[in-house]
């Protein structure tokens, strides 16, 4: 143990530092998620959106899979989720759009890393199931990202009305009491977009000042949908304000018994893992590169330092026993010439691998393929240590005998051996 002391305090402080490396990396894990996902724990993230409404009693969940199939979802909440063919229809709003990256201001919705490429946007199927969903009776919340039209909001008659973003942050109220603000007496948040409803809807939230409305419950068949056109209520930093959070529970609570169902399939998560996903994701480098480390390791902790240490006495002592005991069965009972047999056989094999053949071959053929590979001198010993065992009789001759194959054998590994030539001379 105390030889490889040294290889055990390398072997701590690399595994300290890989832990310590990993630690910080899980830590730092949820930048890779976007704006809004509720595995961002940043302050533009909605993890503490889910979390609250799971502590409360309500039941939330994450959903990894496209929208397609919609039977026994719940109630589907899309939070900056984009959706195919999204238009502009009144250019002068553009203008009052802030260059990309530019966070609330930005039109489209910031992206972190490969999921830029990999964050699908709402296609005309999902539409269409997500609308047949509430037709039939469900519920849906809805915070688009911007002031951008698209077809879900055209089938619901709901317009949107970009804010100024340069503006401070907003105070909205109920404009009247409904079960989707219970408990709530002002929101404030930054506004991206105000909403033009149809007749039939339900005004949720209204600007203190302005008068517009940035929240609202519209009916469509038998079911509703909740538009919030202030993303910024539902990331993390805004739940501490005001009534924020009581107005999410109060709405989520009144569209529908759930379970709750973010969807995360959107924002670049999915339930189908690839190892491209898993390398591009993660890192799968450091992965490899953990492995290469360990077989490092593995291959370094083979050795030993110091000096060769002697078996221990219980080894030594147990191994000597079995010799002199199994020596005392031969002499007893007079096996000389199957001990030399066996001494004649050992040594065959081994100058078989010289030779060129297996090692069950016969002892003249391997003194045949030695003289062939310019080993005259060990096919000579073994043709006279095959002579001699036939004429074992005594302990001595077998002693004779095996102090001869040891010499024998010392030879294949002298320094002063032949080397075999092709043409069979030394």
């Amino acid at each position: 143990m105390r030889d490889r002391f040294p290889l055990l305090v390398v072997g701590g402080l690399l595994l300290t530092v890989a832990l310590a490396t990993f630690l910080v990396r899980g830590a730092r894990r949820n930048e890779f998620a976007d704006t809004l996902s509720t595995f961002r724990a940043q302050e533009d993230g909605a993890r503490a959106l889910l979390l609250l409404a799971q502590e409360s009693g309500l039941p939330a969940t994450r959903h990894l899979s496209d929208l397609r199939v919609t039977s026994g979802i719940g109630t589907p909440v899309l939070l900056a989720v984009e959706v195919d063919g999204d238009y502009e229809s009144d250019p002068d709003q553009t203008a009052l759009a802030a260059e990309p990256d530019a966070g609330l201001g930005d039109e489209h919705v910031p992206r972190t890393g490969f999921n830029a490429f990999r964050a699908a946007a709402l296609n005309s199927d999902e539409t269409e199931k997500l609308l047949e969903h509430v037709r039939g009776g469900g519920s849906l919340v809805y915070v688009p990202w911007g002031s951008r039209e698209n077809p879900l909001l055209d089938a619901l008659n709901v317009k949107l009305f970009k804010a100024d973003t340069t503006l401070p942050m907003r105070t909205l109220v109920p404009p009247q009491p409904t079960p989707y603000t219970l408990g709530v007496e002002r929101v404030e948040a930054r506004v991206q977009a105000y909403l033009a409803l149809p007749e039939n809807a339900l005004p949720v939230l209204e600007d203190e000042r302005l008068g517009m409305f940035a929240a609202a419950v519209v009916p469509h068949g038998q079911g509703r949908v909740l538009v919030v056109g202030a993303p910024e209520l539902a990331m993390n930093q805004a739940l501490a304000r005001a009534d924020n959070a009581q107005f999410w529970l109060s709405a989520l609570a009144a569209m529908g018994p759930g379970p709750y169902a973010f969807d995360e399939f959107h924002h670049g998560f999915t339930n189908e893992r690839s190892v491209v996903d898993f390398a591009r994701r993660y890192g799968l480098h450091f992965a490899v590169l953990q492995l290469l480390l360990g077989v490092a390791l593995w291959s370094v902790s083979l050795k030993r330092f110091g000096r060769p240490r002697p078996p221990p006495d219980t080894v030594r002592v147990g191994a000597t026993d079995a010799l002199f005991a199994m020596g005392r069965l031969y002499r007893e009972g007079r096996h000389h010439g199957f001990a030399a047999n066996l001494l004649l056989r050992g040594l065959t094999q081994e100058l078989a691998l010289h030779a060129g053949l297996p090692a069950h071959a016969p002892a003249a053929s391997v003194t045949q393929g030695l003289r062939e590979r310019g080993r005259a001198d060990l096919a000579q010993g073994l043709e006279a240590l095959t002579t001699e065992a036939a004429s074992v009789g005594r302990d001595t001759d077998l002693q004779q005998l095996a102090a001869h194959a040891a010499r024998l054998r010392q030879r294949l590994h002298s320094a002063g051996a032949a080397r075999p030539s092709p043409s069979g001379t030394t």
